[in-house]
């Protein structure tokens, strides 16, 4: 479908940014030629200087945000269009002038005494400001002299490419093989091989899976190499700006406690049982005298699917999120109504689903609705990004509008959680609760277990270099495979390909990130169960979550909705969450 051919009431209201493309453009050169902050260098010493700069700044902000959100949004219509592919690469091209134009910023008040900058803090006019300041003020004992900053600068183009060494190597010099697959030969992709896992045909899962991993054991040296050397830039990164570990500065970068991570390893040590209670549920209900990593995937459940047009599904989404409120449901109206959305799939338009806020505007929300399940949550999913947006937006000044990566899925899974708990209460169907029951279960595998696993071994990798011990083919390999022994139980043969799984992830590039992913499910679970089970309480709790966007450390802006991530409690919650909805499923054999 071209989008020419999509009913209005179905495409996101761009117009809302700028009224046309012409006014982009203007709006553009007016603003790009003024980048230019060198009035303020070396006098941000002064209250006065510096308020009146900051302010300055969020101006060029909020400008920036509209010219780059509209940019992206046109050229994700329709790729082939070629002034929006010039459009985004103005936009890329800006940001980096702004960065630079910045880059002073930092070093500047970093330079400042500690008393003068406690002293912006304090300051009442600066609220919109005091925990920007703090967390720079908390990175102080971490910054250099100013010629060893000089150097990391220098440095870091080198010990910043092993992501795009892995890059390059994954997606250019993977020799993934031909395979027949529905009658033809084709090209095996990383999409493809995700889409058979999931499949019925279980030979073919076999062979994908023994052919996908076989491309990369066949470049293990390569990609040991590389992730050895990315470590020991991490390591290195580290220990020159004085962190007691690798874990602590990309904590500290995110200015999350360190306990969190240790209860989330902890938590899954303790809870593996319950893995592994599921995994023999999964053989038993496949029917498998062995039960393989290939088999995991699998659908448990067959003829099971809840399909419905899209105007249904937003009703239903709006429906089971009652819980949440009279507001809440009316923002989720008044987005469709004002079509915050982009709904159809057309050709050349962006692949997936996203959310993007734009600064003065209202969020938008990028869809490619197709009649499934799985479309329902990811509107409910997206959604839930939307107007946790919306509400940030609402109550912060921009300087604090924007919430940090550690909370960024806590809302929309949320959303998910509500929905899928409305679903389980309102169905009849035996087979779609079962479906239900299977795909919570799926999405805790996934988000909860899998990516704590891959926590440990990050955790464990750096440790390693960190004593002075190298990284080789054998010992990641050896890392790997005892931790999905550890997580998976005996209920499944551990194929030897797994133990290659970490040649292929990419987030190992990005240390310390992917545990994100279990601390928002982890939190969303709570926050969810506490709305159901408390109302009105805690759905006021849960909006001051919603409105506190990045004003305050994100551990603590969690525990405005009742979850303390430095306790085990809500880890506890969620162990006893993967337990009970195995339960449930078992009772409808």
């Amino acid at each position: 479908m071209e989008r020419s051919e999509v009913k209005a009431e179905y495409k996101w209201s761009i117009e809302d940014i700028f009224p046309s493309e012409e006014a982009w453009e203007r709006e553009y050169e007016k603003i790009s030629s003024k980048i230019d902050f060198s009035k303020w260098q070396g006098k941000l010493g002064t209250a006065e200087n510096l308020l009146a700069f900051l302010k300055e700044q969020d101006e060029m902000e909020a400008t920036f945000s509209k010219l780059y959100v509209y940019a992206m949004m046109k050229q994700n219509e329709d790729a082939r269009i070629p002034e929006g592919n010039v459009r985004l690469a103005k936009m890329g091209a800006f940001g980096a002038k702004f960065g630079a134009a910045l880059a002073f910023v930092e070093p500047e008040l970093l330079s400042l005494p500690e008393e003068t900058l406690q002293s912006f803090i304090d300051n009442p006019a600066f609220r919109d400001y005091d925990y920007q300041l703090k967390s720079l003020l908390k990175s102080k004992p971490h910054v250099l002299s100013e010629a060893e900053e000089k150097l990391l600068a220098m440095s870091s183009e080198v010990t910043g490419s092993f992501q795009d060494i892995f890059s390059m190597i994954d997606n250019a010099d993977l020799d993934l093989p031909e395979i027949e697959y529905k009658g033809e030969t084709v090209r095996l992709t990383h999409g493809l091989y995700g889409k058979i896992l999931g499949e019925e045909d279980r030979a073919k899962r076999k062979e994908v899976f023994e052919k996908y991993y076989g491309a990369y054991i066949k470049l293990k040296n390569t990609i040991a190499a590389n992730y050895f050397a990315s470590v020991k830039a991490s390591v290195f990164g580290a220990q020159a700006r004085n962190y007691a570990s690798c874990l602590a500065r990309a904590l500290e970068g995110n200015d999350v406690d360190p306990v969190v991570y240790q209860n989330l390893m902890d938590s899954v040590n303790e809870n593996v049982s319950v893995m592994h209670d599921y995994i023999n549920y999964r053989k038993e209900a496949l029917g498998l005298e062995e039960q393989h990593m290939y088999d995991i995937f699998a659908p448990l459940v067959e003829g099971a699917n809840l399909s419905m047009p899209y105007e249904e599904a937003y009703d239903l989404v709006v429906k089971a999120l009652s819980c949440l409120g009279e507001d809440y449901q009316e923002l989720l109206r008044r987005a469709k109504r004002e079509r915050w959305l982009d709904v159809e799939e057309t050709t050349a338009k962006r692949s997936g689903a996203y959310s993007i806020n734009c600064h003065g505007v209202h969020p938008f929300v990028l869809l490619n609705y197709q009649p499934t399940l799985n479309n329902i949550f990811t509107t409910a999913h997206e959604m839930g990004h939307a107007l946790h947006s919306y509400f940030s937006e609402a109550n912060q000044p921009i300087s604090k509008a924007s919430y940090r990566i550690f909370v960024a899925e806590v809302a929309s899974t949320v959303n998910e959680t509500l929905l899928l708990r409305y679903l389980l209460k309102t169905t009849t169907d035996k087979k779609i609760k079962k479906y239900l029951l299977n795909y919570h279960l799926d999405q805790m595998r996934s988000t909860l277990f899998r990516q704590t696993q891959f926590a440990m071994f990050e955790y464990e990798a750096h440790k390693m270099v960190e004593e002075g011990n190298p990284l080789t083919t054998q010992n990641l390999y050896d890392l790997y495979y005892g931790l999905n022994q550890k997580i998976y139980g005996d209920g499944i043969v551990h194929d030897t390909e797994i133990g290659y799984e970490w040649s292929r992830i990419p987030h190992f590039y990005r240390p310390f990130y992917v545990y994100q992913y279990s601390t928002g499910i982890i939190s969303a679970i709570s926050i969810a169960n506490r709305i159901l089970g408390e109302g009105e309480p805690a759905v006021a709790d849960y909006k001051k979550f919603l409105s506190a966007g990045g004003s305050l450390p994100p551990v603590e802006i969690l525990k405005l909705a009742g979850v303390d991530l430095t306790s085990k409690e809500p880890f506890r919650v969620a162990m006893q969450d993967f337990a009970d909805t195995l339960k449930a499923l078992k009772e409808l054999d």
